[in-house]
């Protein structure tokens, strides 16, 4: 067995610059600029998107295509149509089927999601008329409290007279 010299142990238990790719013992030294390499380039994130973007087609396109694989009559033609334009072949049944219905309309992209309801009362409007239906109930009420009053007090030889005998004295 040979012994190392110490120079060698200490250049073992030195640690690898980043930058230079030379030992280094904790403490900067200058950088050989020849000897630095260059990062290497970041290459895009494999990730999925969280959501996927949803493709629409217009009228037009719809049509042109539906026209394009029309024409094709060879083997294999109407493949290499859809894998040059990303379409699946249930696209093509689907704007078949809606060109056969005869509408342009059904071949135009659609919103997607609920139907705005032109009936729909706003928030502040329907608070309004819940608040107007708890104050005639409370009236109904208190009206009805009054002729009870009324009644009972002409019982009792008492009576009450309203705001209407005030007007014709």
């Amino acid at each position: 067995m040979s012994r190392l010299s110490a120079k060698d142990e200490e250049n073992q238990n030195q640690e690898q610059s980043p930058v230079t790719d030379e030992p280094h013992d904790g403490m900067e030294q200058p950088v050989d600029k020849k000897r630095v390499t260059k990062a290497k380039p970041v290459s895009p994130d494999p990730e999925v998107p969280e959501q996927a973007k949803r493709r629409r087609f217009t009228a037009k396109y719809k049509l042109r295509i539906l026209q394009e694989t029309d024409e094709c009559t060879e083997k294999g033609k109407l493949g290499a149509l859809l894998r040059r334009e990303g379409l699946y072949y249930s696209h093509l049944t689907t704007w078949r089927r809606q060109r056969e219905e005869g509408s342009l309309k059904g071949l135009a992209p659609r919103k997607r999601g609920r139907k705005p309801n032109k009936n729909r009362k706003s928030k502040r409007e329907a608070q309004l008329e819940s608040e107007n239906r708890r104050l005639r109930k409370k009236l109904e009420q208190a009206e009805t409290i009054i002729e009870i009053q009324k009644k009972v007090a002409a019982l009792l030889g008492n009576p009450i007279e309203g705001p209407e005998s005030d007007e014709n004295s």
